[in-house]
């Protein structure tokens, strides 16, 4: 049988309503599929205030998955509702087509009340911003190689643009980027003026999510 939990308002915090809506906001509806693992996300829910429901998961439930084999939940994904994948471990491909897939990927070793709320909120309300362990481990890699499938639809980045988006999202400013790769500040600024019209980002953060999400770093 499948769980259902029920998320219970965060103490203290109050959402606005909408014009000519209940003041009550409707609850975010957790579906835990039965797997090796389900039991830890059960508890950690209720940890955070997630309270159990026998009732039907209707239109905008969130669902969790555990698993040990990531790459498989996300291949043979059939739904498109917002799914989070509790995980061992997770590839740099696989979790490439997670974030374009727009599922969250959760460690089970990072499992905690904290970070299944986190992950749900992600899950429900995606941002063009992606956090650091993320862009760490897909970064680390290097660049990914072309995709002759593209057929040049997608902007390409040079070698210097694609390290200058990795030193960004490593948190480094253009002056600790410019020492690092050997070349001046105002060359810093230029590639990061490039990538940014390039990319049609607004910002720095989002610079680096789209060149991760479109496989281009």
């Amino acid at each position: 049988m499948t769980a259902t939990l029920t998320a219970a308002p965060a103490p203290g915090a109050v959402a606005p309503p909408a014009p000519g809506a209940d003041a009550t906001p409707a609850p975010v509806v957790l579906r835990v599929t039965p797997a090796p693992g389900a039991d830890r996300v059960r508890c950690a829910a209720r940890r955070a205030g997630l309270a159990c429901t026998p009732e039907h998961a209707g239109p905008g439930t969130v669902t969790v998955v555990t698993t040990t084999d990531a790459a498989r939940v996300l291949r043979g994904r059939r739904d498109t509702g917002p799914l989070v994948v509790v995980c061992d471990t997770v590839g740099r491909a696989d979790l490439r087509l997670a974030l374009r897939a727009g599922v969250v990927v959760l460690r089970a070793a990072d499992l905690t009340a904290e970070s299944l709320i986190a992950a749900v909120r992600r899950a429900t309300h995606p941002h063009p911003s992606i956090p650091y362990p993320e862009l760490s481990h897909l970064l680390a890699g290097g660049p990914r190689p072309a995709d002759p499938a593209d057929g040049g639809g997608r902007p390409a980045l040079t070698a210097r643009q694609a390290s200058v988006l990795r030193l960004m999202a490593e948190g480094h400013g253009n002056a600790d980027i410019a020492l690092l790769l050997r070349c001046s500040e105002h060359t810093v600024k230029n590639v990061i003026y490039e990538v940014m019209a390039r990319l049609q980002a607004r910002n720095r953060a989002h610079a680096v999510a789209h060149a991760v999400r479109h496989g281009l770093v």
